[in-house]
Parts: C-alpha cells; sequence; structure tokens
C-alpha cells in the first residue's frame, strides 16, 4: 500500500445533467489502463469494491434480476436495489448505478451514470471522483485504500474537488464540517 498522504487527485472532471426536481444526473469518464474483465471483476465482486467503493454490497451484481444491498461506508444508512442489466464485462446497471466499460486501446473506458441530489452533486461528484482514483490504484496494485464517507469529507482533496465540482456545475458547494 502506498502512503495515502502522496496521492492527490487531479482536476474535476465530470458531467452533470440537469433535471427539474431534486435529483440530477452525474457522468463520470475514466480511461483506466487495466482490461474490461479485470474493471468488470472490481465493480461486482463485493470484497474488492469494499477496497475502493463508498459503499458494501450484499448480494450479487452480476445476476440480473439479483437483489443487493448497497450500505454506505461509515453509516447504517443503507438501500436495496435489483441488478438490471449485467452484461458482462460491458454493462452493469443496479439502482442509481449504471456502469459502462469499453475497450480503450489496451485498457478500458469506464463511464459511471448515477443520479444524486442536486444539493449534494458537488459533494457526491468529489467523492466518486475519489473512489475511481482509489479503484484505478488498486488494479495497478498499489492500493492507497478506500477514501469513503467521513474519512473523504477530511481529506483535502475531497474539500477542493467538492468547490471545483461546485464551481463546475454552477452550484454552492454544501458547507461541511472539515477535520
Amino acid at each position: 500500500m502506498i502512503d495515502r498522504q502522496q496521492y492527490t487527485p487531479g482536476p474535476a472532471s465530470a458531467e452533470v445533467q440537469k433535471h427539474d426536481g431534486d435529483q440530477w444526473g452525474l457522468v463520470l469518464v475514466r480511461e483506466l489502463r487495466h482490461s474490461p474483465e479485470k474493471v468488470w471483476q472490481a465493480i461486482t465482486d463485493p470484497a474488492q469494491m469494499r477496497e475502493w467503493a463508498p459503499f458494501e454490497v450484499e448480494g450479487n451484481l452480476g445476476r440480473v434480476g439479483g437483489k443487493v444491498k448497497l450500505t454506505w461506508a461509515g453509516t447504517t444508512s443503507s438501500l436495496e436495489a435489483t441488478v438490471m442489466h449485467a452484461e458482462a464485462p460491458e454493462l452493469l446497471e443496479y439502482g442509481d448505478f449504471r456502469w459502462e466499460l469499453e475497450p480503450a486501446g489496451r485498457g478500458t473506458r469506464l463511464t459511471l451514470r448515477t443520479r444524486i441530489d442536486r444539493r449534494y452533486i458537488s459533494m457526491g461528484a468529489a467523492g466518486w471522483h475519489i473512489s475511481l482514483d482509489v479503484l484505478d490504484h488498486l488494479l495497478a496494485g498499489n492500493p492507497i485504500g478506500r477514501i469513503a464517507g467521513g474519512d473523504a469529507m477530511k481529506f483535502a482533496g475531497w474539500q477542493r474537488l467538492n468547490g471545483e465540482y461546485a464551481e463546475l456545475f454552477g452550484v454552492q458547494a454544501p458547507s461541511w464540517p472539515k477535520g
């Protein structure tokens, strides 16, 4: 594991789809240096997801119609979802999450589409940005450990990204206690 203090997230880079009402769409695209099969394993295996994702998964993400329980890191807050699409290694969809994987050179272009309450869109974008960075490090064999939930919000990189995403999306960044 590399020292987490050496990790600095890159600049904000995502799209937001503004909708009427509270739920907005967030689209994050990442170029990963790993095969679609390896990325697919990391987004469907609950053990691997505990290393990078902002939630714990109970259930089988690889089976259409399967029920899964997602519990947010560091909380007891959870939601139940049904797997709507599981087409390895290209498409995974459950609840408010849609993962699209496509070959890109020697790696994978991962696109995450999710819905987030508009009041927290910058926070969610910052959190997913960091989670996808942690995923990339994990797949490269340089794990930095999951940075999610309250731990992420204490991380200076998350705080910077929260502000950058708020500016990018034209919203007010929610204030959150530091430290």
